[in-house]
């Protein structure tokens, strides 16, 4: 029996990164070219999204703070999903919608890159916090899956991972989060 689970998903896998095609490599390109002109200028990388997209964007700030595949210098980047001291206050006196909406307030400024993550593409805290970017006049980027939901619609960069399936979905996004980190980083070594 679990062989027979371990080839379905290994296929499943396999299929949905495939069926990404060329079509994102140009969005890619586009997002981390937005990415470094940003960080170039002074500005920072703000990630967002919930559960395991949640991971994702602390993922993506790691490795911009830290290092990718090679030594260079630290890439301002903020995971708005790590402080559980703003995320519990913010839930407590304004509602859980507001826990990324208010640290875009508080944090985003124009230049910047505002990254949301969602499975769905629906995620009402991201869409508004995404929402708000936008009149700060931030570069708005979301990676989502099915066919993109409301984030698809409304960010300046959409990257839609084809599948309907939040595991395939997640692995697609970690996958394009490891090539912007790496397209990324070349330009500051």
């Amino acid at each position: 029996m679990s062989d027979g689970i371990i080839t379905q998903t290994l296929a499943d896998h396999v299929k949905t990164i495939q069926s990404m095609g060329t079509e994102l490599a140009g969005e890619l390109e586009k997002v981390s070219d937005a990415m470094v002109r940003a960080l170039k200028a002074g500005n920072k990388v703000l990630a967002m999204g919930n559960g395991g997209s949640a991971a994702d964007a602390q993922h993506l700030a790691g490795e911009l703070i830290g290092r990718f595949l090679e030594e260079r210098i630290a890439l301002a980047a903020i995971a708005l999903t790590a402080d559980t001291s703003i995320l519990t206050a913010v839930a407590n006196d304004y509602g859980y919608e507001a826990v990324f909406l208010r640290q875009v307030e508080g944090l985003a400024r124009s230049g910047d890159v505002v990254v949301g993550i969602s499975t769905s593409g629906n995620s009402a805290n991201v869409i508004s916090a995404l929402a708000r970017a936008k009149e700060l006049g931030c570069v708005t980027v979301g990676l989502t899956g099915c066919h993109g939901g409301e984030i698809g619609r409304m960010t300046d960069y959409s990257l839609v991972i084809p599948s309907s399936e939040t595991p395939r979905i997640q692995e697609g996004h970690i996958l394009l989060i490891h090539i912007l980190c790496d397209l990324v980083e070349k330009q500051f070594l």
